[in-house]
């Protein structure tokens, strides 16, 4: 099983719109995806209808141990995505993890029971630094931030995210390094001038870090997110085409090319989404 983190030190850079997308997609390929929404403000949980709720979720998965996944894990409506709802309104996990003795490393810990039954574990993380979203990182494989091409947004991902990264870095003599950053241009227009500078200022930043580096995927920034969300579909079932008005690629077409940039051993499976849709 995969284990990708969606990071950031800053709200509303589109870390939640990114899981669910990305979720549904790689659903839609043929993948059993299991979601984990740990942001106090549950949007995730919201963004698809349920077919099956379970009586639990991640606070008594984290606070409790608990891992049946009968009681734990939701059924979305997309068939193979399914999610452990975000119910800590309250907080109370950030507390409760970070005097625990191995608060950092709990998720990491209880992942085992669920990797016979998913191919990928995709976590939505709260837009603040927290141990919750430390101990995301910690368990993940890869994380990816999303970025939208604002000084503000370049600024705090230098001094947060990036900070955050390098800070847990001893965790490395345990055993547990930490994962690869992808960094994913979100929300782009890219007419404007300042836009392409600050897209071009990231790029060469990074062009020679191994660990760290940007994706060539690129996500304008669509009013086919939106309505997608307002629906509760994944994006790529609403804008499977590109408009004649428009050169930049369908919704389909982007979240096919960020699925296969990060997951390129499933490159076959994520292609035959265009079959999919044309058959809705």
């Amino acid at each position: 099983m995969r284990v990708v983190s969606v990071v950031s030190t800053k709200d509303g850079v589109g870390k939640t719109t990114v899981a669910a997308n990305l979720g549904g997609l790689l659903a839609d390929s043929g993948l059993r995806v299991l979601l984990l929404d740990l942001d106090s403000q549950p949007t995730l949980s919201s963004y698809y209808a349920l077919s099956r709720k379970a009586d639990a979720g991640a606070y008594e998965f984290l606070a409790l141990n608990l891992i049946t996944p009968a009681q734990i894990v939701s059924k979305t409506v997309i068939t193979g995505l399914d999610l452990i709802l975000s119910n800590d309104d309250q907080g109370r996990l950030s507390t409760l993890l970070l005097h625990a003795p191995d608060g950092r490393l709990r998720l990491c810990n209880l992942l085992d029971n669920f990797r016979p039954r998913y191919e990928l574990l995709l976590i939505d993380t709260q837009g603040v630094r927290s141990v919750l979203l430390e101990m995301a990182i910690l368990a993940s494989d890869l994380a990816l931030s999303p970025i939208p091409p604002e000084m503000l947004a370049a600024r705090e991902l230098q001094r947060g995210t990036l900070t955050l990264m390098s800070e847990l870095e001893p965790f490395r003599h345990l055993g547990i390094p930490p994962p690869p950053l992808r960094l994913l241009l979100n929300q782009v227009n890219s007419i404007q001038v300042d836009t392409r500078m600050i897209i071009h200022g990231l790029r060469e930043t990074f062009a020679g870090t191994t660990n760290i580096s940007v994706l060539d995927t690129v996500v304008p920034d669509r009013v086919a997110y939106l309505t997608a969300a307002t629906l509760c579909l994944p994006v790529h079932r609403i804008e499977t085409c590109r408009s004649r008005e428009r050169r930049s690629p369908s919704a389909l077409e982007t979240m096919q090319a960020l699925a296969i940039e990060l997951f390129p051993e499933w490159r076959e499976a994520i292609s035959t989404v265009n079959r999919y849709t044309e058959a809705q």
